[in-house]
């Protein structure tokens, strides 16, 4: 008996391999008409009815369906000789899944042909071809769907001991508040004035990355990609980055090859015109470079958010700025989700944040969506005093991996001619429990509020 008519046979009979598979198959895999006729009725009554049909009710259903005499016949045939056959269902499954993948890659190749010959009735063209062939190599039966919360229990538990399911910082604080690193699947956002040091800050962590042998994926809306790169040359070259021309290339080429010594991560970094790119732009950027490049990216950064396009809101009139970054905010943080990866991203401050030196999440610049959406997101706070001292204050607004309430503000230090960030001495961080930096109404009402959550924080840990 062929596949298909043992496919055809257990859809009517073998309730739990119907269920397996029906969400997999399609109409299209089935490259005889007949067959592909006899599985449209199958399919057609298991959607609009939610049960597994008989074959009585199918031969009724096809008789009904726009077909051809010779076709109505073969149908007919292949219903009559649906029997129930008695095989191992994982075995079924197995080559369900092969002929699904096999037909499906079939069929990416030969659309893939007709894009290239310019077919009329093709409305893509070959850029899509990568993401065509991609979509083919993945199909696949997913087996697990959801967390089952009692049987799942030992997996879960690995998860919380494993050092995979975070990125960890270079820096100790940002670890200690966030419970040793960014987990996978988060929006993170950085909020800051002009000119504070957001793309810094992320051209930071993003060296970092690559430094502990990860993929690292920077997308630049605001800066050319040469820019960021210099940024990430100063700090990981540490060469300071007015200098960087005067270096004899030489020199640095052998910092180069140091750098590709010390890691096995890659850092690729994509410039798009501000607002002109989206999810949309980077989810295609990413399947080309799995396709291209065996590319696939432990964190992503996006400098920043505000310019990024949507692809669900267009802006324009009727739209305000609070849907518009709302809808961007919740697209970044389903891709971080879908590519299991934590995403990084900042935003600006109003004018009275970007004057103020205790901003808080009212201070964020065009939509309060953001906030709401974000899993992690803290302000860095210049200033001249801090400026002379050569520091930066990070103060928590969001956390969801801990309590904000824990060194809710820290001193980080900075090098801003090597575009570096560092940890400072333990005497430094005496603003932790000092008075509100400055004596702004929100600046003494922040205090108030937090009265009742601060807890006394030591280096040594967290108490």
């Amino acid at each position: 008996m062929a596949l298909e008519r043992l496919i055809f046979a257990n859809l009517v009979h073998n309730e739990e391999f119907a269920k397996r598979v029906a969400v997999h198959l399609k109409p299209e895999y089935f490259i005889d008409p007949v067959d592909r006729a006899v599985f449209e009725v199958i399919d057609a009554y298991v959607k609009k009815y939610g049960v597994r049909p008989s074959v009585d009710a199918l031969r009724i259903d096809l008789s009904a369906a726009q077909l051809n005499e010779d076709a109505f016949r073969g149908a007919v045939a292949v219903l009559d000789g649906i029997k129930e056959e008695r095989v191992d269902t994982q075995w079924l499954l197995d080559q369900t899944e092969r002929f699904c993948q096999d037909r499906a890659i079939h069929n990416g190749i030969r659309r893939s042909i007709r894009i290239l010959d310019g077919d009329r009735g093709e409305q893509l063209d070959k850029g899509a071809i990568p993401g065509i062939l991609t979509e083919a190599l993945g199909v696949s039966f997913d087996v697990k769907i959801g967390h089952d919360f009692v049987e799942d229990s030992e997996p879960r538990f690995d998860y919380y001991r494993s050092n995979v399911a975070r990125i960890a910082f270079d820096l100790d604080l940002f670890n200690r508040i966030t419970g040793g690193g960014t987990p996978r699947k988060t929006l993170n956002v950085l909020m800051g004035g002009v000119h504070v040091g957001k793309s810094l800050f992320l051209c930071h962590m993003a060296a970092a990355n690559l430094l502990q042998g990860l993929n690292v994926l920077y997308v630049t809306l605001e800066l050319a990609e040469e820019e960021v790169a210099r940024r990430i040359d100063a700090n990981l070259l540490d060469v300071p980055i007015g200098e960087l021309g005067t270096v004899p290339r030489d020199m640095l080429s052998r910092k180069i090859s140091k750098i590709r010594g010390k890691t096995t991560g890659k850092l690729i970094i994509k410039e798009y015109p501000t607002s002109c790119a989206g999810v949309g732009q980077f989810r295609h950027l990413l399947n080309e470079l799995r396709t291209k490049r065996s590319f696939v990216p432990d964190v992503i950064y996006v400098d920043y958010l505000n310019i990024c396009a949507s692809s669900r809101v267009k802006f324009g009139a009727g739209v305000n700025s609070y849907t518009l970054v709302k809808a961007i905010a919740e697209e970044l943080r389903g891709l971080a989700v879908e590519y299991n990866v934590p995403l990084w991203s900042a935003t600006q401050t109003t004018r009275e944040g970007f004057t103020s030196s205790d901003v808080g999440m009212e201070n964020v610049a065009e939509s309060f969506g953001l906030p709401a959406t974000a899993d992690f997101m803290a302000a860095i706070i210049g200033g001249e005093e801090l400026d002379k001292l050569g520091q930066l204050m990070v103060k928590q607004l969001k956390n969801r991996y801990s309590d904000a309430g824990l060194c809710r503000r820290f001193i980080v230090g900075v090098d801003r001619a090597k575009m570096r960030l560092y940890d400072v001495e333990q005497s430094a961080q005496d603003v932790m429990d000092g008075p509100v930096m400055d004596k702004t109404e929100f600046g003494e009402q922040d205090a108030e509020r937090s009265k009742g959550k601060r807890r006394k924080f030591s280096f040594d840990g967290i108490t």
